[in-house]
């Protein structure tokens, strides 16, 4: 594996893939969130990640084990509006690109520096900007 490297501080942002790849024990994945962890940064994701990522063969033990170590950031009115407001910035519609704006929404929101690893670097570029450093699984 590539040395990543990440801030002193800060926060480490998983989207669905980022998710899915700590649940399957990716060694990728679980070597990123070991290191944000030792260097001090916060691990978090959106609520409606867990959402996404899960599936019919989710094992649910893990799924417990592994979001009781990540803060949970929910989706509430004011997320979903200031979601919707970078879903036009972008010009996205959110038929396709809703949870991926509101992941977008709680990154920006999230002490910095910020670091997300997604799947999605070109629409999560076209949301966020360079305000937060992308990291590709």
């Amino acid at each position: 594996m590539a040395r990543r490297k990440l801030s002193h501080e800060g926060t480490l942002v998983l989207d669905s893939e980022g998710l899915s790849k700590l649940l399957s024990d990716d060694e990728s994945a679980v070597a990123l969130v070991s290191e944000a962890r030792r260097r001090g940064m916060e691990v978090v994701i959106c609520a409606l990640t867990v959402i996404e990522a899960v599936h019919s063969r989710t094992d649910k033990a893990r799924l417990s084990w592994v979001l009781s170590g990540l803060r949970i950031v929910p989706v509430g009115e004011e997320e979903a509006k200031a979601a919707s407001a970078l879903l036009i910035s972008a010009g996205l519609h959110g038929h396709k690109y809703a949870i991926d704006a509101a992941v977008a929404e709680i990154t920006l929101k999230q002490k910095r520096p910020v670091v997300m690893l997604t799947s999605d670097i070109d629409d999560m570029t076209k949301l966020c900007g360079d305000r937060v450093r992308l990291v590709g699984v």
